[in-house]
């Protein structure tokens, strides 16, 4: 059946649950068996913040400090040499880290009309600098230098106010540290970073702030038995104040990735291509090329609206959450371009809401056209159409609607000024309830379609008007509509004279109008 309603149609199917419970022990048999909590999947949408000394520079990306002293890149060596005095170093940025104009209650409001249900915060990324007060990292935190304040505490406190759960980015690894670089040295043989810095920072955050979810980063270059993982992960699972509610992703260490932890990141902006069988989240950024802030993007270089809602809509169809990152200045505002694009995502999702949260995929994910794609939520099954056909008419081939489907309509944004409700096929001539739509699902529809404010809904027929049964059901249909002033109701009904078709009318609405 095909369908010009709207971008959003659901229709009639189910779904079901799952539970357990136990205390574990620190190997990934266990842990792995811990059933996720429910809040996250039920939450499909979030923001990522990266923010930190690397929105200082604010050029290249947030590996600013790693490509310019790392790898040594030219581009970035000029950049320092052209903006900064002589002999700079990348802890003279975090002075300049100033968040001013940080508005925890600000942002909060912003990510509550972008529909966010989580926000994740970067508490430390790769360059080893912390937003709160860390006590293993002395003047090297939001607290000691720079804005000078608890910027983890006051955005959670912010959230909560608001009802967002709070997620925390913690990276595992500091490129620049000195115990690190040691231990890495030693073939990670020995364990001074992890034992100093790593392990309590992570045990101080989950105790301080209590936090809903821990995006764990930066473990790609050594194995567990070196990051303490698993022994972490069963004191958060079993004894920690969050230990009910937490869920963790997979980045605990260099081959867990899609393997191991609470839900699967797999890589940065990954995209399965089906419906894997572990929960799963899809991190992505407003900006393509860079997490954190840079002065330097441009407007081609951002996702625009269509491609942010594409994105999630596929993401949900697949089973995933939705995580879609912002870069906020030193100063602590998020960019007015960012702003936009959340909150046009806010916009869609105040229409189109009920297909995205607490759904879950449908035995079918997306139509063979690509265009068209499926969640659902117990009985009801949602269509979601990302692109409008030119011949406005939208065309379902895997529901199968039975005398007791009922169909209701969403749309963000415009209608077109004519809309065509299509049936198509089995051509064996007949009305047969069982194989083609039935009269009061087309009854329904159409009226559904007269309260959006088209002016003209036509409906029709793919099969063989020479069947008597076919014009009955045309009549039917006409006899059946719940007229409103101002709609026309044409309905395409064969003209047995040369078998042309021909516009019969209730009330006057001339052919083409």
């Amino acid at each position: 059946m095909g369908m010009a309603a709207g971008p959003l149609l659901w229709l009639a199917a189910a779904l079901g649950p799952a539970a357990a419970a136990g205390r574990y022990s620190p190997d990934w048999g266990s842990l792995d068996a811990r059933p996720l909590p429910a809040w996250f999947d039920r939450a499909k949408v979030g923001v990522f913040v990266h923010w930190g000394v690397f929105s200082v520079p604010a050029w290249g990306s947030e590996w600013f400090w790693w490509h310019w002293r790392g790898e040594h890149r030219a581009d970035y060596e000029r950049f320092v040499r052209q903006r900064y005095p002589p002999r700079t170093d990348y802890a003279d940025f975090a002075p300049h880290f100033t968040a001013h104009d940080f508005q925890p209650r600000r942002w909060a409001r912003l990510f509550q009309r972008a529909g966010a249900r989580y926000v994740v915060l970067t508490t430390k990324h790769h360059e080893g600098f912390t937003n709160w007060g860390s006590p293993v990292s002395w003047n090297w935190n939001s607290v000691d230098t720079g804005p000078h304040r608890d910027l983890v505490g006051e955005l959670g406190q912010a959230l909560r106010e608001s009802n967002i759960r709070y997620g925390l980015y913690h990276s595992l690894l500091e490129w620049f540290n000195p115990l690190y670089i040691a231990d890495k040295e030693s073939g990670f043989k020995t364990q001074n970073f992890v034992l100093k810095k790593t392990m309590p920072e992570l045990y101080d955050l989950v105790l301080k702030y209590k936090p809903d979810l821990i995006w764990s980063d930066g473990d790609w270059e050594a194995p567990d038995s070196y990051w303490n993982s698993t022994s972490f992960l069963a004191w958060l699972y079993n004894d920690s104040p969050v230990k009910d509610t937490v869920v963790v992703n997979d980045r605990w260490c260099n081959n867990c990735s899609c393997h191991h932890g609470g839900y699967y990141n797999c890589a940065d902006k990954y995209k399965p291509g089906s419906l894997p069988a572990h929960k799963w989240e899809m991190c992505s950024s407003i900006d393509k090329l860079s997490w954190g802030y840079r002065s330097n993007m441009h407007i081609d270089e951002l996702m625009d609206e269509a491609s942010i809602i594409e994105e999630l809509v596929k993401t949900v169809s697949f089973g995933g959450n939705y995580l879609l990152n912002v870069g906020p200045t030193k100063e602590g505002v998020i960019p007015p371009i960012f702003e936009e694009r959340l909150l046009a995502l806010g916009r869609w999702l105040d229409t189109n809401g009920e297909a995205i949260y607490e759904s879950k995929p449908w035995r079918v994910q997306v139509e063979d056209t690509g265009t068209v794609w499926y969640t659902s939520k117990g009985p009801v099954v949602y269509a979601i159409f990302l692109v409008w056909p030119q011949d406005n008419v939208l065309q379902l081939s895997s529901p199968t609607p039975s005398p007791a489907t009922q169909i209701s309509a969403a749309a963000a944004g415009a209608l077109p000024a004519r809309v065509k409700v299509v049936e198509v096929g089995p051509r064996d001539g007949l009305q047969n309830e069982q194989s083609i739509v039935p009269t009061a699902v087309k009854i329904g529809l159409i009226d559904m379609l007269s309260h959006t404010g088209l002016p003209v809904i036509e409906a029709t027929s793919f099969v063989s008007p020479r069947w008597v049964p076919q014009m009955a059901d045309h009549t039917e249909v006409m006899q059946g509509i719940k007229k409103l002033p101002g709609v026309s109701y044409p309905v395409l009904t064969p003209n047995l004279k040369g078998f042309q078709a021909a516009f019969l009318e209730q009330g006057i609405a001339p052919l083409g109008n």
